[in-house]
């Protein structure tokens, strides 16, 4: 079995770093710092790195990757339409990989960047999302669209409910507060606000979520419920009658929360 951990990096960051016991080996996501990553391994003696997973371009997901490479010699996949240092592998939509024995499908998540992809592995249900899903929102539109993005989402919500999401940023508390004011008569989304309160005061990590949980209680993936409907209708000042156009509306809000 597959162990992942979170290497904090700057302010609210996440380095995603799998591990595979037996042979030593493990792998990264979205190193965009590679100073957490060299110190895992030298704190590690005889563990290497044998694999670097990119999602997308932003320097806080990439930053680290060239020193890493230099370093280790692992190899580098990254999405084929994006600039990503030293990548070996261009991945597209469809294609997969391999990764300490793990099996991962390339999903294309345009919206936050245009060539945005993540990595899922249906066996143990782990989705590496990077900014297109966070737990209780989802990335910014930095080059894509409302449609583009939505579209997204639709297709990762389709994932099964158990399927562990990792995402990249602890927002998870703000994204909460303005999911919370979307859509305030939702106990579950109540509930979870409160909970994940107590563990950031205790300085405990929010992530990974799950679909399920997604599912339950962020507006962005609840586009299709009425009260979140209604919600984005009113901060619109018009009726919304197509499910991207409710997302255009959040995420507009969402911008200015």
């Amino acid at each position: 079995m597959i162990q992942i951990d979170a290497l904090p990096a700057f302010n609210d960051n996440y380095l995603w770093l799998l591990q595979e016991p037996t042979s030593k080996r493990c792998a990264v996501v979205d190193p965009g710092d590679a100073a957490p990553v060299l110190a895992w391994l030298e704190a590690h003696p005889g563990w290497c790195l044998s694999d670097i997973l990119i999602t997308h371009h932003h320097f806080d997901h990439v930053g680290g990757v060239e020193t890493l490479k230099n370093a280790t010699g692992a190899r580098v996949a990254g999405p084929a339409a994006e600039k990503i240092p030293a990548r070996e592998l261009d991945l597209g939509d469809s294609d997969t990989l391999e990764v300490l024995g793990l099996r991962f499908q390339v999903l294309a998540v345009p919206g936050h960047t245009l060539g945005h992809i993540a990595y899922y592995n249906a066996e143990q249900q782990l989705l590496f999302c990077g900014d297109t899903l966070f737990a209780g929102g989802c990335g910014r539109l930095f080059e894509g669209t409302p449609q583009q993005m939505h579209a997204s989402l639709g297709r990762l919500a389709a994932l099964p409910g158990s399927t562990q999401v990792y995402c990249t940023h602890e927002y998870t508390l703000s994204n909460l507060r303005f999911a919370h004011a979307v859509e305030p008569d939702n106990l579950r989304l109540s509930e979870r606000l409160a909970e994940v309160t107590r563990w950031r005061e205790a300085g405990r990590i929010s992530l990974p979520s799950s679909i399920e949980l997604e599912l339950a209680t962020n507006p962005f993936l609840r586009t299709d419920a009425p009260g979140v409907i209604a919600a984005a209708a009113n901060r619109a000042g018009e009726s919304l009658d197509e499910a991207s156009a409710v997302f255009a509306s959040l995420r507009a809000w969402k911008d200015k929360f």
